[in-house]
């Protein structure tokens, strides 16, 4: 049976510690996954490379940039692979251009959003999307909301 895949990009390195507890939560639910760093604007080939073959590894792409924020964007341009974009906090708009970059899409080219360094929510709906697919994952994710219930 196959098993669900989710495919991380970020567009720095130092994206990486909002990544941990994005990785941490998918690990949780036992969704696979793939971490790459690649530029929209630095690395723009690897990026298009990345998302035109996509869909023949995963199911889902959680894209996270900072101050412009690009990355999802571009991502969703060349993928029919659902993405969410997790904007990161940076010193200058403290995450707010990231925000506003990756909401603000063209009509035909959406990109979901989560908070600013929303790592772990996006884990999360990745695995409310992923569960429509996966009906094992349905389980997992009425276990876990039931907890945060519990406090």
């Amino acid at each position: 049976m196959a098993k669900p895949k989710v495919g991380i990009i970020l567009g720095s390195r130092s994206d990486l510690p909002v990544i941990e507890k994005c990785e941490k939560q998918l690990k949780a639910f036992g969704i696979a996954y793939d971490v790459t760093v690649a530029s929209a604007h630095r690395t723009p080939k690897k990026v298009e490379q990345y998302a035109r073959t996509a869909e023949n590894k995963y199911d889902l792409i959680i894209a996270a940039a900072g101050m412009a924020a690009a990355l999802p964007g571009v991502i969703a341009a060349h993928t029919i692979l659902p993405v969410i974009g997790i904007p990161i906090h940076s010193k200058g708009l403290a995450g707010h251009d990231a925000l506003f970059s990756i909401v603000q899409m063209p009509p035909g080219v959406p990109v979901a959003s989560v908070a600013i360094d929303g790592g772990r929510n996006a884990a999360i709906l990745a695995a409310q999307i992923l569960a429509l697919k996966y009906p094992e994952l349905k389980a997992r994710l009425k276990a876990f909301k039931k907890g945060l219930r519990k406090g």
